[in-house]
């Protein structure tokens, strides 16, 4: 199928939507559309929707949907009573879970030597148990999902992963990086690679890599960190074969960005091309039916569902950053969500940095003309990025609006990607990160307190550790010194709700010392894959400083913060 370019004019700007081959939906008429679906999510029988989207079949699809017809037929418009939903739910399916096999990582070992590096004893003690955690978030798919894939809403993979935990009870695609290297500081290398290795499986199957391991994932990705994870097992193995292998694979996949998720915009004269997340799905998601269909409730198209699945495969499901109300503000409710009209600045600095490292493979492997390639398009990248998303006068990126055609000024730790990306030209653009905010417990996702979980006051891992690694490669010791201070904050909220709940959690609230997050369309969730990894990574970067019981910071270098309710900016004000 050849892509068609529609070109959308405007009085400001020109923008080209790029219409493209999509992957085939889902075909499932019971995981992922029909009237078993329907009925089953509509009455409520669980807690969560992602339940009964996660269950087993006992028989073929075609004999449970007949034996739902001839249910359903003997009853008024074919409305199935939930009592007899439930007895046909036992009869015709298996609870999650049966899909996996009982596992432990056979490279699991008691003592990685980054523990060594770890001064605190408190700390040091804590770390050993986050490593502990890594068996019991083992995962081995049954056989039978390979077997008799029609029977499950599994996707199957060939190796054993390290899952999230808690709902996320399958394989998910952007929290495997963080969970990959905190693999690899546990030296499970071979657990490592065989996650690398199905999701190179996947892209392969799909052409992309799916949201998570499941069938109603399969119009949809998530940041797309593969390159990355395979640059961090190459810097730990050295193993060039491995990296000769994967290389195409990883070509595959980023051209799938770049045929399906690009679009075009014309400013100053010039084309400048990058990426947003956008999903052509105009169907509740399975995992979360109600919570579609009653949002969208008296809206006359299906257009918020296709935005709700791109704010799912942006990894942010859901924030006010995705929100556009009808005057075109970043404002508005989750009814608002207009996701694919934004060009965010964390998913172009990933691709940005995706170039960059997909030219050092080439290199690494002698292909100077393939590298250049990629340098051209990684330059390409950052000349747009800094025309179209950075924001001189206030010394940040900011997400780019398809329907204003203009940035959008609210505050998010994404805001400040490109530094992490090493995708800038000016040191002195890096330098004025520093400038940006901090909170007690760790850096909020917004400063919009909407109910959403990717809003403020949740503070999560993988932001967290993208500020911090980016401050801390900045020359000046001020960034040093904040990267580490927003560090030690993190690790001590982490370490104290640990301490409060023996466990570890997916997100955090700053505006409590040791208080998991909330908010959103479930509760907080345990385990926790990425939190795991980041606290890993930071233990193993700044063990040999950080403590249990906090460090005291000087007051000049402190950056409180000013929340202007009335202005469209919401950066923070340096004082001394």
């Amino acid at each position: 199928m050849y892509n068609l370019l529609v070109i959308c004019f405007s009085s400001v700007t020109l923008f080209a939507c790029v219409k493209s081959a999509f992957p085939p939906p889902c075909d499932s008429e019971i995981y992922c559309t029909g009237p078993i679906l329907h009925q089953v999510q509509t009455a409520k029988l669980f807690d969560d929707d992602k339940y009964f989207v996660d269950m087993k079949l006992r028989a073929a699809p075609d004999v449970v949907l007949s034996a739902f017809h001839n249910l359903s037929s003997k009853f008024p418009n074919n409305n199935v009573p939930p009592a007899d939903l439930r007895e046909f739910l036992n009869e015709h399916f298996e609870k999650p879970g049966t899909e996996f096999e009982s596992w432990t990582p056979p490279d699991w070992h008691d003592k990685p030597k980054f523990l060594g590096g770890i001064a605190d004893e408190q700390l040091l003690k804590w770390a050993g148990e986050i490593h502990n955690l890594w068996k019991s978030l083992g995962r081995k798919i049954h056989t039978g999902v390979n077997d008799q894939p029609e029977l499950y809403s599994q996707i199957y993979t060939p190796n054993p992963v390290v899952v999230p935990g808690g709902r996320f009870r399958e394989l998910y695609y952007w929290d495997s990086y963080w969970v990959i290297n905190g693999l690899l500081l546990s030296e499970m290398t071979d657990t490592a690679l065989g996650m690398i290795q199905n999701f190179l499986y996947l892209v392969n199957r799909y052409g992309f890599v799916p949201n998570g391991g499941r069938i109603y994932y399969e119009r949809r990705s998530q940041p797309p960190f593969l390159t990355l994870m395979v640059e961090s097992y190459y810097q730990t193995t050295r193993n060039k074969d491995f990296l000769r292998a994967a290389l195409p694979v990883l070509e595959k996949e980023y051209q799938f960005w770049m045929t399906n998720r690009s679009v075009a915009v014309l400013l100053n004269g010039t084309l400048q091309v990058l990426n947003r997340y956008h999903v052509q799905a105009d169907l509740p998601r399975p995992e979360s039916y109600t919570d579609d269909l009653e949002l969208a409730e008296g809206l006359t198209d299906e257009q918020l569902w296709m935005d709700l699945k791109a704010g799912a495969e942006s990894g942010w499901d859901f924030t006010s950053r995705w929100f556009i109300d009808g005057d075109g503000h970043n404002n508005g409710t989750l009814k608002e969500t207009r996701t694919s009209q934004i060009l965010p600045v964390d998913l172009n600095a990933l691709l940005c940095r995706n170039e960059k490292t997909l030219a050092s493979f080439h290199r690494l492997l002698g292909d100077g003309d393939s590298a250049a390639r990629y340098d051209q398009a990684a330059a390409r990248r950052l000349e747009a990025v800094e025309l179209v998303l950075w924001d001189a006068e206030r010394g940040a990126w900011f997400d780019y609006s398809l329907v204003t055609h203009s940035r959008h000024s609210e505050f998010h730790p994404s805001n400040l990607a490109p530094v992490w990306a090493r995708c800038y030209s000016r040191p002195e653009m890096g330098e004025q990160a520093v400038q940006y905010l901090r909170y007690p417990n760790g850096v909020p996702t917004s400063l919009k307190e909407s109910g959403q979980q990717w809003d403020y006051p949740n503070a999560w891992p993988p932001l967290q550790h993208m500020l911090i690694d980016g401050l801390s490669k900045l020359p000046s010791k001020d960034a040093q010194q904040l990267a580490f201070d927003l560090a030690q904050r993190w690790i001590k909220t982490n370490w104290l709700a640990y301490i409060k709940y023996e466990a570890m959690f997916e997100k955090y609230d700053v505006n409590g010392d040791g208080k998991p997050g909330g908010g959103g369309e479930y509760e907080v969730q345990l385990g926790f894959g990425w939190t795991n990894g980041v606290a890993l990574q930071l233990l193993d970067q700044y063990g040999a400083t950080l403590t249990s019981g906090g460090r005291h910071v000087s007051s000049g270098f402190l950056l409180p913060l000013v929340i202007a309710a009335t202005l469209l900016s919401s950066l923070l004000l340096q004082c001394s």
